[in-house]
């Protein structure tokens, strides 16, 4: 069966569901809820609303029936250095928090998720998107195009 399935842009009454995306998100990933900080929504939200305004971030959310069963953020990326290089050179975009509901993975909405993100992202010149894949998500990025990168990581803590 085909579900009839829409991506839209998320204005700032979405912030709450996206931010329970995120939260998710991680626990999906193995990560125990005890090491969540508790104030875990207001930073989200807090953090998208800055965002917002400085960031051109933007969310989309995916429905199903008129549920939310999927969500996508992005925005400029300021790196982890100053930006000394040219915008035509260096102008990169990231794209975090896709997520979609476990019982409706599987059909293609991850995908059209990071779409809309990467036009969004196109629309703003960035030269590059840029994200961290969690495992189950790679194969769809590398569906699209993204390639591994050069980031390298040693663990300072066992």
């Amino acid at each position: 069966m085909s579900l009839l399935i829409t991506i839209d842009r998320a204005t700032s009454e979405f912030d709450r569901i996206i931010a329970h995306h995120f939260y998710q998100l991680w626990i999906d990933n193995d990560i125990s809820a005890d090491l969540i900080q508790d104030d875990w929504l207001s930073k989200t939200v807090k953090f998208m609303q800055n965002a917002r305004q400085e960031l051109e971030f933007q969310a989309f959310v995916a429905q199903v029936d008129n549920k939310i069963v999927g969500s996508a953020s992005c925005q400029l990326f300021t790196g982890l250095y100053p930006a000394i290089l040219k915008t035509q050179q260096r102008n990169y975009g990231y794209i975090w928090n896709v997520y979609v509901e476990p019982q409706y993975r599987r059909r293609g909405i991850a995908i059209e998720l990071t779409k809309a993100a990467i036009a969004h992202l196109k629309n703003l010149n960035c030269t590059k998107a840029v994200l961290n894949a969690s495992p189950s998500g790679k194969y769809v990025y590398e569906k699209l195009g993204f390639t591994a990168g050069n980031e390298m990581i040693l663990n300072l803590f066992d």
